[in-house]
């Protein structure tokens, strides 16, 4: 038995209701012996919402599933269909293995060890500054940098504005 990963395409927001719905027929066919994993690539980030920090999952290719299996005519039609499942990643009557390089980006790119901080500000919001010498004091963003986590907020301080630096936790939005 060969068994690779491919891609299927599902309805996007029901990445995870699929790998459910395909692990139910997988056991209820007695099709253990042919399907390996299924899994929908997540990744950890930070979201900063009304000044605090919170941890969610996001999904890494939102309307795709990957799934470990061998290939025959009996599996292909078990994934094929599944309710939520539009098809397989590849040529019309072919899916397409990926390769063991993809399989290992894809599958290392869900296990971040660093959550990434999302803003969820945009240009031109007034924030709060919520801590620093400056709390309390409102600003407008003028800049949003997400790989530094950081924002520069033009400040008033004494009738000018003052561009301040500040990180996503600082502020909250007004």
């Amino acid at each position: 038995m060969s068994f690779n990963w491919y891609v299927i395409n599902t309805y996007s927001g029901h990445e995870n209701k699929v790998r459910l719905n395909l692990t139910q027929r997988i056991k209820s066919m007695n099709q253990e012996h042919s399907v390996k994993d299924i899994v929908v690539p997540t990744e950890q980030v930070v979201e900063t919402k009304n000044g605090h920090k919170v941890q969610t999952e996001k999904r890494v290719f939102p309307g795709y599933v990957l799934v470990n299996m061998n290939m025959t005519d009996d599996s292909w039609a078990l994934v094929k269909n599944t309710p939520g499942v539009t098809g397989f990643v590849g040529s019309a009557n072919k899916p397409v293995p990926l390769s063991p390089p993809e399989v290992d980006r894809i599958l290392h790119t869900s296990t971040v060890e660093k959550p990434k901080a999302i803003a969820q500000f945009s240009v031109g919001e007034t924030v709060r500054v919520m801590s620093g010498p400056l709390s309390d004091f409102n600003g407008e963003i003028a800049e949003i940098s997400e790989d530094q986590s950081k924002l520069k907020v033009l400040v008033n301080i004494f009738g000018r504005e003052t561009p301040v630096e500040l990180s996503f936790e600082q502020v909250k939005k007004v």
